[in-house]
């Protein structure tokens, strides 16, 4: 693979990993409810026109409309067509998406007077007279100079919280404070991804959003180029002595950080003390007092305010998670 090859995997990984702000609605929701109640109105093909009809025994247009939103999506609907043309988000033809409602006039009687729901593909899943349920073009020689309309009856959820961290977990309020901060965010899907590791770059760029350092030397590492989106905060780690390199003049931003280097680093970084006693609960029986980084450790688990980081063990050989450096970060910000 070469070099720029690299370079731009490396950065697109570190962009879908580093998401600054979820994205404003949950389109994806909405268009597969849509394709579930499609999926549910196609098992009714073929099944037969009936004036007033509203069961699988034999469907008119908005019955048949009105029998698949219930019994898909739970979504209750008008009886007839002119009240369901009355419900909704009006929808432009070009942003159709399935489940939307297909509204044509001027077919059995004036004005508003056929319904159907839109499938994709230009497609739309209907009763006709002639047919009985059936899918029929959008650009039917009948049907499509008679279109009236479209709306949209699915209504697109925001969740107002990460849907994987619960509001009532101890990490809740660092999770928010340092998201509400843009200092460490989630992702396009709603989910905040607790248990996902921190890269060295990622924790680079991750404290440097608070310190906001500037360094001297954009580049000043052989595997970190000017081009990487973490360049300036890894060069702002090293000056500052919070985060170095290697023996071999390489910073290695894509391996994972160990709940060790998270301590050191974050001690560093907020110029953690370090507490002449135990009494904070803070002695791990698989950390020594000479431990290189035990004072890390130490001042990590004494300012602790959510309980994460207490227990017999710490376990400071494993991979730091996006949960365990938020909550380190937000005890560091607020130790006193």
């Amino acid at each position: 693979m070469s070099s720029c090859k690299k370079v731009f995997i490396s950065f697109m990984a570190a962009i879908l990993l580093l998401t600054l702000s979820p994205i404003t609605s949950f389109k994806t929701e909405a268009s597969s409810i849509g394709e579930s109640i499609i999926t549910y109105g196609k098992k009714f093909m073929g099944v037969k026109y009936v004036f007033g009809g509203t069961t699988p025994s034999g469907f008119d247009c908005s019955g048949f409309v009105q029998y698949i939103f219930k019994n898909a999506a739970g979504i209750s609907l008008p009886r007839t067509t002119d009240e369901q043309y009355k419900v909704g988000t009006a929808v432009a033809k070009s942003d159709l998406q399935p489940g939307d409602l297909i509204f044509y006039a001027n077919t059995y009687k004036p004005g508003i007077s056929h319904v159907g729901v839109y499938a994709g593909g230009n497609m739309v899943l209907n009763a006709t007279s002639s047919q009985g349920i059936d899918l029929v073009s959008m650009n039917h020689s009948y049907w499509g100079p008679k279109y009236a309309g479209a709306k949209r009856v699915i209504q697109e959820k925001t969740p107002n919280w990460f849907t994987d961290v619960a509001k009532s977990a101890s990490t809740y309020t660092a999770i928010k404070t340092l998201s509400d901060q843009k200092v460490i965010t989630g992702f396009n899907d709603y989910t905040f991804r607790p248990d996902d590791k921190v890269t060295r770059g990622q924790a680079a760029a991750i404290i440097n959003r608070i310190l906001n350092l500037q360094p001297k030397v954009t580049s000043p590492f052989a595997d970190v180029p000017v081009s990487n989106a973490f360049a300036h905060d890894i060069a702002a780690m090293r000056e500052a002595g919070i985060i170095s390199g290697f023996d071999d003049n390489t910073f290695r931003p894509n391996d994972e950080m160990t709940r060790n280097e998270m301590a050191l680093i974050i001690q560093r970084a907020f110029n953690l003390s370090v507490p002449q006693t135990s009494a904070a609960g803070a002695i791990f029986t698989d950390v020594s007092s000479s431990h290189w980084a035990y004072d890390g450790i130490l001042s990590l688990s004494s300012i602790d305010k959510t309980g994460l980081f207490t227990g017999n063990m710490f376990n400071g050989s494993q991979n730091a998670t996006r949960e365990a450096f938020t909550v380190a970060i937000y005890n560091a910000m607020n130790a006193k």
